[in-house]
């Protein structure tokens, strides 16, 4: 038989974790400072992703989205949404796991909507999900690496930098975009 408190401790440090973020919510400009940082990282770190920027109809930039598990995981980010270089929405990421997962992780995150059709449904929904609302190519590629934007068809492709920590997972799969009110 179980223990409760086995059971209740890796849900309260999830639990936790998301109060924590939602009581420590970055102020707009906090959010627009950082995000300028990872993309200033992004573009160091990826040749011809500036270019890749620029055709594109607009991007998601998460600057830092913590993932935290003991069992259960839970990750969340706080991010803008940027539309001809500008900032137009700010944005949280969350989601959840179940399973065998120790430890925590920090990662940068850029999702990039490729054609105004992409874009448009993602600014029209509630509660953008991937996996349910659409689907996010994610591009692999290290250090000192070029983006190829001719072979890129994908109309939302999604790019994973920086992780730092003990946990490792390259998925955006189930999690959830939901728009913030900043203003």
């Amino acid at each position: 038989m179980i223990k409760k408190s086995k059971v209740l401790r890796p849900l309260t440090l999830v639990a936790t974790l998301l109060f924590a973020t939602s009581v420590l919510a970055a102020s707009a400009d906090k959010i627009n400072r950082e995000s300028n940082k990872a993309l200033q990282v992004f573009k160091e770190e990826i040749s011809g992703s500036d270019v890749f920027l620029n055709q594109a109809a607009g991007y998601l930039v998460f600057p830092r989205v913590i993932k935290v598990g003991v069992g259960v995981g839970a990750e969340t980010g706080e991010g803008v949404l940027r539309v001809g270089g500008s900032t137009v929405a700010y944005y949280r990421t969350t989601s959840g796991s179940i399973g065998f997962q120790l430890g925590a992780q920090a990662k940068s995150i850029v999702i990039v909507f490729m054609t105004r059709e992409s874009l448009d449904k993602f600014r029209n929904s509630s509660g953008w999900k991937v996996g349910v609302d659409g689907s996010v190519a994610l591009i692999d590629l290290g250090a000192g690496k070029t983006i190829d934007t001719d072979n890129i068809k994908d109309p939302v492709v999604g790019f994973i930098f920086g992780s730092k920590g003990l946990m490792y997972n390259l998925t955006l799969e189930g999690s959830k975009f939901t728009k913030l009110d900043k203003s």
